[in-house]
């Protein structure tokens, strides 16, 4: 027996600390005016999204101790925006991406649990970490942590943020409820938690949400991340949104959540994708050629290429071929607050294989940096876009696409009036929103409280 066709989960992710944003178009708006998100969240909520989704800065990235200008420069902050959304939105989750190692747990749950009721149910958390000291200059601890240090800590915010949330009853009541006035319940809010990372006992103050919790994503690709997806997250933001790629990731989580006593249901994937629409395949794939020129200017290729070789590159011709010289190898970088730096553990062996590449397409940096970092997931007419995400969820490669647009903030209306309707019409997205909460209508099991919540000692 054939299984029921699985339905399509869309999201709409926010641009922000990113290097997609196409600033030339005289279309392009602002990523700080309120405007702006409204826009973009009534556009995501009009075509039955899931959720809308916010990245978060805590620096601004710098190269060559100036403000690296490729990206999204600043970010208002997430807890304030999120909030502001919910008043003009109605089913539309509001998903924000917080640290875990530079915040503190009561502080991000009681942030989190007010956002949960403001909204009705609609609250997301992204949880992330931090692996760089330039980030955490603008800190009171400052510094950073080792890798294991930080998926250590983040999973004792998580599990201690669980505990804050969990410390009121579901059957807490308030003798007024319309004032709040008279707990009547001495239990509730009491917590208490010991381990190497945290030492706080109290009482917290905001009643259990609507969800019971905030909605947990994870972003993490790594082996540590991977796990603590599989043990505490809902859903994971992935960058594996290729057949091949996506499946192979896809099978991997979701292999992992029996060990923590968990459907693979319980966990969705979710990797971002971005799109490039045109009235026929043939006038997508141009349009996608031109806005990955406009992403990627000759001075983009030159910075893109600095964060490699850790060198000035300001002199070498972006319609030339790519450095002879060798990176320079050491722990000082040209570019601070950047993950792509530390993606590459041997900048030799890159630049070398980058050079053979580039050698044997005869291509230029910038043509070169245009293919190796090409970003457009889904490129096509309406039809074949909804063909090919359909497609890939049907086959397991994702549960559906977080959707990354090039515009900022009009990007998303052109697929919401065009693939939304055949995805429909496939059967595979909703018409109506059905949930009451985000968790319902992403499918998710409302989570029962943890065993003594508010009262443990971890090791």
């Amino acid at each position: 027996m054939s299984r029921p066709r699985k339905q399509v989960h869309l999201a709409a992710h926010f641009p922000g600390v990113n290097n997609t944003t196409v600033w030339s178009d005289p279309r392009a708006g602002s990523h700080i005016e309120f405007d702006s998100f409204v826009h973009f969240a009534r556009t995501a909520e009009r075509g039955l999204f899931d959720f809308l989704f916010l990245a978060e800065g805590l620096r601004l990235r710098e190269q060559h101790g100036r403000i690296y200008d490729l990206d999204v420069v600043g970010r208002p902050d997430t807890f304030t925006v999120l909030a502001a959304l919910a008043a003009v939105t109605e089913h539309l989750g509001l998903t924000g991406t917080i640290n875990s190692t530079f915040n503190e747990p009561y502080e991000v749950a009681r942030q989190f649990a007010t956002l949960d009721h403001l909204s009705g149910g609609r609250a997301a958390w992204n949880v992330v970490t931090s692996w760089d000291a330039f980030t955490g200059e603008n800190f009171r601890r400052g510094g950073f942590l080792p890798q294991q240090d930080r998926y250590s800590r983040a999973r004792a915010f998580l599990h201690t943020a669980h505990e804050l949330f969990d410390s009121w009853p579901e059957d807490a009541v308030l003798a007024d409820p319309g004032t709040g006035r008279f707990l009547r319940d001495a239990r509730a809010g009491a917590f208490e938690h010991r381990d190497r990372h945290f030492d706080i006992h109290g009482r917290f103050n905001v009643p259990r949400g609507p969800q019971g919790r905030p909605v947990i994503f994870q972003a993490g690709d790594s082996e540590e991340g991977r796990e603590f997806a599989a043990a505490d997250a809902d859903a994971i933001f992935s960058r594996h949104s290729t057949l091949d790629e996506g499946r192979a990731f896809y099978a991997d989580v979701k292999g992992r959540l029996a060990r923590y006593g968990r459907p693979p249901e319980d966990l969705l994937i979710l990797p971002a994708a971005t799109f490039v629409l045109g009235d026929s395949d043939a006038d997508a794939r141009e349009r996608a050629h031109e806005v990955r020129r406009a992403q990627v200017s000759g001075q983009t290729a030159l910075r893109f290429l600095e964060q490699v070789w850790n060198r000035d590159l300001s002199g070498y011709d972006p319609d030339g071929p790519l450095p002879e010289i060798d990176p320079r190898v050491g722990e000082h970088t040209v570019a601070q607050g950047r993950a792509q730096v530390r993606m590459f553990r041997d900048p030799l062996a890159t630049a070398r294989e980058w050079r053979e590449r580039a050698a044997g397409k005869q291509q230029s940096i910038r043509e070169f940096v245009i293919e190796s970092t090409g970003r457009q997931t889904f490129v096509g007419s309406p039809a074949t876009v909804a063909e090919q995400i359909d497609s890939l969820v049907q086959a397991d490669a994702s549960d559906g696409f977080i959707l990354v647009p090039h515009l900022t903030p009009t990007g998303l209306d052109e697929f919401v009036d065009r693939v939304v309707p055949l995805l429909q019409e496939r059967g595979v997205h909703r018409t109506a929103y059905e949930g009451a909460t985000l968790r319902d209508n992403l499918g998710l099991p409302r989570p029962a409280p943890v065993t003594g919540a508010g009262h443990r000692e971890a090791s």
